[in-house]
């Protein structure tokens, strides 16, 4: 039984004061939502996303706000450039404590029409980047003393996945690495969890053709887009302490989709 607590230690189990957090596509959308958040509450944050410049924009605004970022421009389809960023993070900082796998690539075909030009791209950077990025990272993330992945995949996962079949499927196996990893870095004190968000309100999601869209939002209980500030709690519920029990799941953030 744990004794009588104040509103002081509830909220520090959420801090992330000096812990390193890579986090990726996080130029825009969910991704910078959780950059500005884990910067806020103490993170020193790295910023990757393909373009230099919506990187930079995002990490001089946390440090004007009195934050600490980095920003270093990634592919998540390029291994150098993965292994790169590793190496940048702990060049700036001296370690790596957290992983955001937030970059996905919406590719979408309809099954009898796919490429294998667009498999490749689509698996390349929603499973193999991910999966190599942890990679780079892992012997950091052993020496942490809060080490925390949290691979952010969609709530499609649960539906058919139809007409966003490679995404979908691409997620799914993001899923089964997520368990895998989390059984299998246990032991380093590694937890491992996934973030599965509903429809959220972003430029991938707007570049979806509009019946789409209003599709994505009739399949929740909650018929509205999330704003991408709603995925903030929960990635930082997964990264910090006040998950420190939790490893190998899945947190369903989807607006009701999964049960409806």
């Amino acid at each position: 039984m744990c004794g009588p607590m104040d509103r002081r230690e509830v909220l520090d189990r959420f801090d992330l004061t000096d812990r390193v957090a890579i986090v990726t596509g996080g130029s825009r959308g969910i991704g910078e939502a959780i950059v500005e958040g884990f910067a806020a509450v103490g993170a020193k944050v790295v910023v990757a996303s393909r373009k230099a410049e919506a990187c930079r924009a995002v990490a001089e605004k946390v440090v004007a706000d009195g934050g600490t970022a980095l920003a270093v421009p990634t592919h998540m389809g390029e291994l150098d450039q993965l292994e790169a960023l590793v190496a940048a993070t702990v060049d700036a900082f001296g370690g790596v404590d957290i992983v955001v796998n937030n970059a996905a690539n919406p590719l979408a075909q309809p099954l009898g029409a796919q490429t294998p030009e667009a498999w490749q791209k689509s698996f390349d950077v929603n499973l193999r980047g991910p999966v190599f990025l942890v990679q780079n990272a892992l012997p950091h993330l052993r020496e942490s003393a809060h080490p925390a992945v949290v691979n952010v995949i969609t709530a499609g996962v649960f539906t058919t996945g139809a007409f966003v079949s490679m995404y979908v499927a691409a997620k799914s196996a993001l899923t089964s690495m997520t368990r895998s990893m989390a059984a299998e870095f246990a032991g380093d004190g590694i937890r491992v969890n996934a973030l599965a968000p509903g429809s959220v309100d972003t430029q991938m999601t707007q570049r979806s053709s509009p019946e789409m869209q209003k599709g994505m939002v009739a399949s929740q209980l909650i018929k509205r887009m999330a704003d991408p500030i709603e995925m903030l709690p929960a990635a930082l519920f997964l990264a910090s302490d006040a998950a420190s029990f939790m490893t190998g799941q899945v947190l369903l953030v989807d607006g009701g989709l999964a049960v409806h």
